[in-house]
């Protein structure tokens, strides 16, 4: 029985996407189940999601997914390595045999790339030129070690599958599948019905959700943005992060996960300083940091997320169920009795006391006030 799984933000579900998904079911053929771990309201590079997780996950599963569960924060907002590994660790749980992921060339052995890296002596990483940045000496190491360079966004995150799955085992078959219409950051192309999920957020932030996007999102999800009062983006945040970072004092600031080398006094001088984030992060910015590692800090200060909060989620880490097909009921049933995953279908009380769900809460209630609509709290599984 082959499960296929696709680990997915949907920032938000487009064209692209769905490609992919339909990739996926000619994988999985028309009985076995498509399971998809995806980023809840916080994505990977330290951003609010344009969309909330539910719609989302609709937009997921009315085009052909079976189960989509939420990532816990603690994983989905993370670097490449522990991003990959996190969520490759969760659907193994969930009986997947074999992951689909969309790349810019998929002609490239990724499983054997992946091997190899995960090989390579730690000795060979310590990358403490900060005359070049990181991303740069890691493309620099695996060129020398393996031979072979890596630098498009989707092979960097392919290779960071590959690795993890090296690493645990190997339990996934990998399956590459080569993207189609515009590069993962492209702005916006006059032609093609494929557009980046980068350009799409840019038309949105600033031309909200008109009629245009239906060439490249479902309706329903247009129709779910058309009836947002607001776009989360950092122009929205950056007023709070503000009053956090100057309103904390510094033993406070250096217990925020991440928070190294001094960082605390530098984001607290420049924020007096900078008028928007993005001058903020010029601010901060220097060859020891990637602008990803900044947003994410940012965000980590901004939720006040803490060492020991991430410690706690990842010792008694939870997966909410966001919604299922028929096909996916069937197989959740089965996978219940089998997993050692701990899969939740509503939140309460209870399941919220500690853990990946109790940090989940407490993010999520920002994201709440930003968009005011409940985000765990009385949500049931979709059905689709």
């Amino acid at each position: 029985m082959s499960v296929v799984g696709i680990i997915a933000e949907y920032n938000p579900f487009h064209s692209g996407h769905e490609f992919l998904m339909n990739q996926a079911r000619y994988l999985a053929g028309s009985r076995n189940p498509i399971v998809v771990i995806m980023s809840g309201n916080y994505v990977q590079r330290g951003e609010m999601a344009i969309i909330d997780k539910w719609s989302r996950a609709q937009s997921a599963l009315e085009s052909g997914a079976d189960l989509v569960f939420e990532l816990p924060f603690s994983t989905s907002v993370q670097p490449a390595d522990l991003f990959s590994l996190g969520s490759i660790d969760q659907l193994v749980k969930l009986g997947v045999s074999d992951l689909v992921f969309g790349v810019e060339d998929a002609s490239q052995n990724f499983a054997y790339l992946g091997s190899r890296i995960a090989e390579i002596p730690q000795s060979h990483m310590d990358f403490s030129d900060y005359s070049q940045t990181y991303s740069t000496q890691y493309n620099q190491m695996v060129a020398r070690e393996v031979g072979h360079e890596v630098n498009e966004p989707n092979a960097i995150l392919a290779l960071a599958y590959a690795v993890a799955n090296h690493n645990l085992g190997e339990p996934l078959s990998l399956h590459p599948i080569s993207r189609i219409g515009a590069g993962h950051d492209d702005l916006l192309h006059d032609s093609g019905v494929v557009q980046s999920g980068s350009a799409i957020r840019n038309i949105i932030l600033h031309n909200g959700a008109n009629g245009d996007l239906n060439q490249w999102l479902p309706e329903k999800e247009v129709e779910n943005l058309q009836q947002q009062k607001v776009y989360p983006n950092w122009n929205i945040l950056f007023p709070f992060l503000k009053y956090r970072l100057e309103s904390a004092t510094y033993t406070e600031l250096r217990q925020i996960y991440q928070m190294s080398e001094g960082l605390e006094y530098k984001m607290k001088h420049e924020i007096h300083l900078a008028q928007t984030f993005t001058e903020f992060l010029r601010r901060i910015k220097s060859k020891r940091y990637t602008y990803s590692r900044l947003r994410r800090l940012s965000l980590y200060t901004l939720l006040n997320v803490t060492q020991d909060d991430m410690i706690a989620s990842f010792n008694n880490e939870a997966i909410l169920l966001l919604g299922y097909s028929k096909i996916g009921q069937k197989y959740l049933k089965q996978i219940r009795k089998e997993t050692s995953a701990n899969i939740v279908s509503k939140v309460d009380q209870k399941n919220t006391k500690t853990g990946s769900l109790h940090l989940q809460k407490r993010v999520d209630r920002l994201f709440e006030q930003v968009m005011q609509t409940d985000q765990n709290f009385g949500r049931r599984p979709l059905e689709v």
